[in-house]
């Protein structure tokens, strides 16, 4: 057999848990990992018939039989798991009825999964409903998407919209947006089975006053996505209390959907409403006492008049009246 140290997938995570203790995302024992291994990945470094020890799912993890997992340890602190890995992470099967997993290399201390790993399997099983190439559960305390849920609506529409406008590239690295959650204990079924339910929808679940579950069919993958969803939070965290004089418009958020071939989750095109509704534009920023809300903001609901949410930093919706021969039509709630 190889040294398992060297194996690729286990280099990845270890470089990679270390990169996110260093962000200062992973204080103490914050943060786990869960991550699908192909049998076809372990045997040239490991006897799959070897257990070492059975470990109790207290969760019916049944379909999610048979499938490996290297999963970070419970109280482990992400900084050291790259120079230990053999005590910080395990690697396991999940057993024929999913009870319980079955621990084939790892947490030689005597250790266990992370506390979290309910909420991770659920979140897995979710993932792999919508797509069958998902392999990544990263959970993660960004600092300042954490700050942003302090003071940002929690509506997942309107802190979507404000995230696609941080900057360029989120739109096209998350089009299908965020889904968000208020406070919730954690460790616990009621936030795993909260989270799993947004994770059919959303590969990128935040936690309120306390971090991200993000998911993804790679490390990278996972990992780019929880690192925009957080470049985008830093940003609004830095201007929220400054004048905005400009700012990426419904119908740029558009061309840059066409021009990646993205399909923005939640949204309906429209033309674009500074051509639409010029008139009542300008009576909106007088209203909301910004004179440099260049755009107009709107709910995204199917069959709603606008295209994307609103949600920017100090902007305020406003109803808007029908244009002639618009019956009902307004903006926002």
């Amino acid at each position: 057999m190889k040294d398992i140290l060297t194996a690729p997938f286990m280099t990845e995570v270890r470089k990679l848990l270390q990169n996110m203790y260093r962000l200062g995302w992973d204080e103490r024992n914050g943060g786990n990992l869960s991550y699908i291994l192909k049998e076809e990945e372990l045997t040239p470094y490991l006897d799959v018939n070897n257990v070492i020890r059975k470990i109790p799912t207290n969760f019916d993890a049944a379909p999610l039989a048979g499938r490996y997992f290297i999963v970070t340890g419970t109280g482990k602190y992400f900084k050291n798991v790259y120079d230990d890995p053999e005590n910080n992470l395990g690697i396991m099967r999940v057993s024929a009825d999913g009870s319980e997993v079955e621990l084939l290399w790892g947490y030689a201390d005597g250790g266990r999964p992370t506390s979290e790993l309910p909420a991770h399997f659920r979140s897995h099983i979710s993932r792999l409903s919508v797509d069958p190439e998902h392999r990544v559960v990263l959970h993660t305390h960004c600092t300042n998407v954490i700050a942003m849920t302090f003071v940002h609506s929690l509506d997942e529409r309107e802190f979507t919209r404000t995230l696609w406008q941080m900057c360029t590239e989120c739109m096209v690295v998350f089009p299908d947006g965020v889904g968000v959650l208020p406070w919730m204990l954690c460790g616990n079924d009621e936030i795993g089975i909260a989270t799993a339910e947004k994770m059919k929808e959303f590969r990128l679940c935040v936690w309120g006053m306390h971090g991200i579950f993000g998911t993804g069919r790679s490390l990278d993958e996972a990992f780019g996505l929880v690192e925009t969803v957080e470049k985008a939070a830093e940003v609004y965290v830095k201007i929220m209390n400054k004048p905005i004089l400009q700012t990426i418009t419904d119908e740029q958020l558009w061309i840059l959907a066409d021009a990646f071939g993205v399909t923005p989750r939640g949204c309906r095109r429209n033309a674009p409403a500074i051509q639409r509704f010029p008139a009542q534009i300008q009576t909106a920023k007088r209203q909301a006492n910004n004179p440099s809300l260049l755009f107009i903001l709107t709910d995204f609901r199917p069959g709603c008049n606008g295209t994307f949410p609103s949600g920017l930093p100090g902007a305020k919706r406003r109803p808007f009246p029908p244009q002639r021969g618009e019956k009902g039509r307004r903006t926002g709630k």
